[in-house]
């Protein structure tokens, strides 16, 4: 009777979160994603039309090279900008979604699937314990933080960074999928997610574009600040070993995941879609913030390894770009990043 009241309770909050519209977490988060991907489709189909009429202007002898090449940066840039302005709106839902399911405002209800969720519950006699699936599918917000900086000359010894002032943050959608029918071991990861890279020169220096190089060089003004910030849209793909094990209950397989260690080893691609500098001075008893933006000759294609390990949802997490962080420059500087990883179902 006890579990005839559970389960019943359970379709009808089902039932009333879709009467309403309620979404689970993982819906709100995948709608985000969703529409920040379908915006950078967008803004770049459009840039493309754009491009291909200064092309048409060039063909016919309206517009010469330079001209022509003058026009495509501009529009570049004010593609960037748009791209910029409109995902900027969804990351700030994002983080208000985090903040939300962190406070634990969101909980998790599975309005797809009632009857499987009510049966789970049921299975395991407790509300909120151990969940069991069969799905071979599942999804996860991933958010990763923790330290920022470059590898010059096989080592970050001696860096031109600060090492603890510059630092990265992830944050993503990821989708974990059981390669083997009956066994929980070796799972696939992928998705879509936000890198945040930041790094703080030392020395009161900052970057400065000398033609197609890109240097420090030593401010005349004291700087209180001075952070260089990349933003990169990639898709990570992992094999990731989960040592969570199988159950079987009435000689029927269930799989767990993220209930024990776990291993990951794969890597990412993606590109740059932002690149900024922010200065922080006093001068004459005011203080003083300049923010530039523009390419500064960073490579606008961004790939990389990367590998995690831990236990549950958090990992130890560390990523490396293979292509340097500037195109054209005659020492190549690699970006590195170590921190914590979770990843929350």
């Amino acid at each position: 009777m006890k579990n005839f009241i559970i389960y019943l309770s359970i379709l009808i909050l089902a039932s009333t979160a879709k009467m309403f519209g309620q979404e689970t977490f993982e819906e709100k988060a995948r709608a985000i994603a969703n529409r920040i991907e379908k915006i950078t489709k967008e803004e770049k189909v459009f840039l493309k039309l754009r491009v291909e009429e200064v092309n048409k202007e060039l063909e016919k002898g309206t517009i010469n090279r330079e001209q022509a090449d003058e026009k495509k940066l501009k529009l570049a840039e004010a593609s960037a900008l748009k791209i910029e302005s409109r995902v900027a709106e969804e990351e700030t839902k994002l983080t208000t979604l985090v903040k939300e399911k962190v406070e634990g405002r969101i909980t998790y209800l599975d309005t797809v699937n009632p009857k499987k969720q009510a049966f789970s519950v049921i299975f395991n006699n407790k509300k909120d314990t151990v969940k069991v699936s069969e799905k071979r599918t599942t999804s996860q917000f991933v958010f990763a933080l923790g330290l920022n900086n470059l590898i010059t000359n096989n080592s970050v010894a001696h860096s031109d960074f600060r090492y603890l002032g510059s630092h990265f943050y992830e944050i993503g959608i990821s989708y974990n999928t059981r390669i083997l029918k009956n066994d929980n071991l070796l799972h696939f990861k992928y998705g879509l997610s936000f890198q945040h890279n930041n790094l703080r020169p030392t020395d009161s220096r900052y970057f400065v574009e000398n033609g197609k190089q890109t240097n420090l060089q030593y401010s005349s003004t004291k700087l209180d600040d001075s952070r260089f910030k990349n933003l990169n849209i990639v898709f990570p793909l992992y094999l990731e070993f989960d040592f969570s094990g199988n159950k079987d209950y009435n000689d029927k397989p269930f799989f767990q995941i993220h209930k024990g260690v776990r291993v990951g080893l794969g890597g990412f691609a993606g590109f740059n879609v932002k690149t900024k500098q922010i200065l922080k001075y006093e001068e004459n008893g005011h203080d003083y913030t300049q923010k530039e933006k523009g390419s500064f000759n960073t490579n606008d294609f961004v790939y990389g390894l990367g590998a995690y390990i831990g236990y549950k949802e958090t990992s130890l997490y560390v990523k490396y770009d293979l292509n340097p962080l500037f195109k054209n420059n005659t020492v190549d500087q690699n970006n590195i990043s170590l921190g914590v990883r979770f990843d929350f179902n």
